[in-house]
């Protein structure tokens, strides 16, 4: 019998080292509770029992208390499930920290997909010129967010790095103490963090993650396939949101934008002098000691002192790091000068920015900022009948105006907001160079004049020739479909051209998986998205424009997560591979680079993705016209389905009563708000794609990510055209790797859990409508695959999600239970301390459900 060895190493590695460590775990006293870790156990077995026997949740919670209590209070009861949701998310830190620590051990850092084996195929295929033609133009840029879902304080996230280091070691003592320090840590906040604190939770990330794993594998494209010469590309690059996202964050300010841009400089010049103190400890030769010694002071006061200064500039870093090597290479024998390359690599790299804070906002608040500015400024910027004028003649206007608006004859609002906001990128340039903040991105775009609007601004703000690229961002089908349409009508606008000449005749443009899905379903909304891409790529070709695509990811696959680098290296050659550009956010910046060896190899992934569809399979992907055609028709019968299921009488009421939709704003673990506007009715455009897929998660059920998708298969099933959708899947890897996305959002969904809603008066028919289609695609995703299981493929991703799942299972089922509560009571007009600490419970068990997913929003 032949059995899988990545299995195998998770099994011995991860799953054995959990079940020994969680024992120590359970027998720490927290408090005066002494039977809270040996009662937690049995809640398990009872939950699990109790679900196989159709029990709900609150009969579960009253068995377990029947069965080990002693005639508990509803007090004590209430207090015990407190003590369990504490220790549950304390469970999945340990097993997050044991996850880690194995992740070398469980996956092949050298195998598939790594750069070492990109290298070896190129060798064996005789490609190795073509690998490195590719690699001199070939970018990754990951960029990190600060969307609301990872809520570890830094304090917790030190505790998860040293745990990992002595899981590593086996050193029972070291990792007893610190489960115990554990315990002891808070991991909630009780007031929201401001943008600042989101960036700093982040950039701690960029310092003790990407600043190794990138220039890393920065030199190991240059040692090994490159033999030591420059790349001339950096491969690698960053971005970074936080502080620099208005879009529906009112607590975004000109202030935060400038201060996160100081921190990231602050903190790429520390990273530069503690590098610059360790090679001042091997340079101890005559003639470059006193240089290094020159550079650590200057680099000293830039970075560890209050002051704001600039004592060295980066050109100049460069040079004086080229001077050393060279007197190294004259009279030293060359000692050492791997340390200074590397050093001029990260320089590269990250130059003082470390990382591109990235500037957004949504185009209906630009269209009032407009309003106001063409009432506020001089005529001779804005017609005061600009209103009124076509939209040919705004066009021109818009395309042409110049001049310098002053944010302080604004009052205050977004008008003002948005224009000092791009007096604050000229300000970044300056002192952080151009990378610092050089792009502009409008979400919610969808026209030619959503573009320009952007684009007049900051030739309005004393800055006719912009060093910033204007990125519009299409999310819904509607503005996907028609977004060709959009960039064509700008690439033949003189003015807009003359600006794209300036910026080297490259063009991003950002495309939204998030609101896509929430606004077609999964199938229509990736399948937008490849058809927009094709055609961006078409007519950006046709103007002699390359494009580059920057993908608004989030973490589970309905938000366009999952085996990102496997989708990557579906596309085929009718879409543009420039570079791989992606959000990262919450979960998905811990699960897939929280640590250097899960970083480098994530990182490493990307970049194949990229070097297999240009260098080793070009053709590859290239989707046939039958499949072409299969695809649409899924899609189109996908879309009618989820589009029916949104409209349905009970979709909005369902969300608001029986999902924790709601409490995502009161678990101050984001500074943004849930809705993009405040209106007390919830309005589905304005819900923010996060709360929508966190709250189907949440109830484990995932719809975004398998709505549609069974009912679409089983309609070309039912017409004897089953053998299209297996030739679709035999044929094209894009396929393959939706529907294997898909099984991951059906193995993380648990229908006992709520089956208790079949027999609700008012959502029974609702909810028994989400299981059916739930059951339908898992059954024509297994017959399409022919697995007898899903994710046969991945049993080790399986396995773990499995172990994870059952580690919050009791979680679960406590906050299904404060849900119930929470309905009783307000049937009942409770409104007392009993309602008030049953909501809490739900906001409380969030937190744990949120970090086992991994990637829940």
């Amino acid at each position: 019998m032949n059995r899988e060895p990545r299995l195998d190493r998770f099994n011995d590695n991860v799953l054995a080292k959990y079940q020994v460590y969680n024992s120590i775990f359970l027998t720490l006293p927290y408090d005066d509770i002494k039977k809270t870790g040996a009662l937690l156990p049995l809640f398990l077995e009872i939950c699990e029992s109790g679900f196989e026997q159709n029990k709900n949740p609150s009969e579960i919670v009253e068995r377990f208390f029947q069965k080990y209590g002693e005639d508990p209070t509803e007090e004590e009861k209430v207090a015990l499930l407190f003590r369990f949701i504490q220790y549950i998310e304390r469970q999945v830190v340990l097993f997050d920290a044991i996850e880690d620590a194995s992740f070398p051990i469980v996956n092949n850092m050298d195998g598939r997909g790594t750069l070492r084996s990109v290298k070896e195929e190129a060798e064996a295929t005789q490609k190795l010129d073509e690998l490195k033609k590719f690699l001199k133009r070939f970018k990754v840029r990951p960029t990190l967010t600060a969307h609301p879902t990872q809520f570890y304080p830094g304090s917790v996230l030190g505790i998860i790095t040293d745990l990992d280091k002595a899981i590593q070691k086996n050193d029972l003592t070291r990792i007893k103490q610190l489960l115990a320090q554990l315990g002891k840590t808070p991991f909630f906040k009780k007031e929201k963090p401001t943008p600042l604190d989101e960036a700093i939770s982040l950039i701690w990330y960029f310092e003790n993650v990407f600043y190794q794993s990138a220039s890393k594998i920065h030199n190991y494209i240059q040692q090994n396939i490159f033999d030591g010469e420059d790349i001339g590309n950096q491969v690698i690059n960053l971005g970074f949101w936080p502080g620099g996202d208005r879009d529906g964050n009112p607590f975004v300010t000109t202030d935060i934008t400038l201060q996160v841009a100081q921190r990231l400089r602050k903190t790429i010049l520390l990273n530069y002098y503690r590098d610059v103190r360790k090679l001042k400890r091997r340079l101890t030769f005559r003639g470059v000691h006193e240089m290094v010694g020159e550079i650590e002071s200057a680099l000293y006061e830039m970075a560890v002192t209050p002051k704001d200064v600039i004592k060295l500039k980066l050109e100049d870093f460069k040079s004086k790091l080229h001077q050393i090597k060279d007197v190294l290479e004259e009279k030293h024998q060359s000692l050492f000068i791997d340390d200074v390359n590397d050093l001029l690599n990260k320089l590269d790299l990250f130059g003082y920015h470390f990382a591109t804070l990235d500037i957004r906002q949504d185009s209906r608040i630009h269209q009032s900022v407009l309003e106001e500015v063409v009432k506020t400024s001089p005529s001779e910027l804005y017609p005061d009948n600009f209103s009124e004028l076509s939209e040919e003649e705004q066009v021109k206007i818009l395309s042409t105006v110049k001049g310098k608006l002053d944010p302080d004859s604004f009052e205050e609002g977004m008008a003002k907001a948005t224009i000092s906001s791009i007096y604050a990128m000229k300000e970044i340039q300056k002192k952080n160079g151009e990378a610092g903040a050089n792009r502009y991105i409008i979400s919610n775009c969808g026209s030619v004049q959503g573009v320009l609007q952007p684009f007049a601004f900051l030739r309005s703000c004393d800055w006719e020739e912009p060093t910033v690229d204007v990125i519009p961002l299409f999310e819904t089908v509607p503005d996907l479909q028609d977004a060709h349409n959009v960039m064509e009508q700008l690439y033949t606008n003189p003015e807009y051209k003359a600006h794209l000449e300036r910026r080297g005749n490259k063009q991003t443009i950002m495309l939204g998986f998030s609101d896509g899905t929430k606004d077609g379903g999964y199938l229509m909304a990736n399948w937008s998205i490849y058809k927009a891409k094709e055609a961006l790529t078409k007519i950006s070709r046709e103007y002699g424009i390359k494009v580059v695509f920057f993908d608004g990811r989030g973490g589970p696959p309905a938000r366009g997560g999952g085996k990102t680098h496997q989708f990557y290296a579906s596309l085929g050659p009718t879409i543009e591979n420039e570079e791989i550009q992606i959000t990262v956010q919450g979960q998905t910046i811990s699960s897939n680079f929280g640590t250097r060896d899960s970083c480098t190899y994530n990182l490493e992934q990307l970049v194949s993705a990229g070097i297999s569809n240009e260098v080793f399979n070009p053709e590859k992907n290239r989707l046939r016209e039958d499949d072409r055609q299969t695809m649409t028709d899924l899609a189109e019968i996908s879309y009618e389905t989820y589009m029916d299921f949104k409209k349905h009488p009970r979709f909005i009421p369902y969300l608001e009563k029986m999902s924790t939709l709601k409490y995502y704003a009161k678990t101050n673990i984001g500074s943004r708000p849930s809705s993009r506007n405040k209106s007390a009715e919830l309005n589905l455009s304005d819900l923010r794609a996060i709360p929508f897929v966190g709250s189907w998660s949440q109830l484990k059920q995932n719809v975004p990510g398998f709505f549609g998708v069974g009912t679409a298969m089983e309609a070309l099933d039912k017409k004897g055209e089953f053998d299209r959708v297996k030739q679709l899947y035999e044929n094209s890897d894009f396929f393959k790797t939706l529907l294997e996305n898909s099984m991951m959002s059906l193995t993380k969904s648990f229908f006992p859990l709520t089956a208790y809603m079949k027999n609700d008066p008012e959502f029974g028919e609702f909810w028994e409508l989400i299981h059916e289609e739930f059951e339908r695609t898992k059954k024509m995703l297994l017959k399409v695959t022919g697995y007898n299981t899903l994710m046969q493929n991945q049993p080790a991703g399986r396995a773990s999600i499995q172990a994870r799942e059952r580690i919050v299972l009791p979680l679960l089922t406590i906050q299904q239970h404060a849900l119930r509560m929470v309905q009783q009571l307000s049937k009942e007009n409770v409104d007392d301390e009993r309602l008030e600490t049953y909501e809490k419970m739900v906001t409380r068990s969030l937190y744990g459900n949120i970090n086992a997913s991994r990637n829940s929003a």
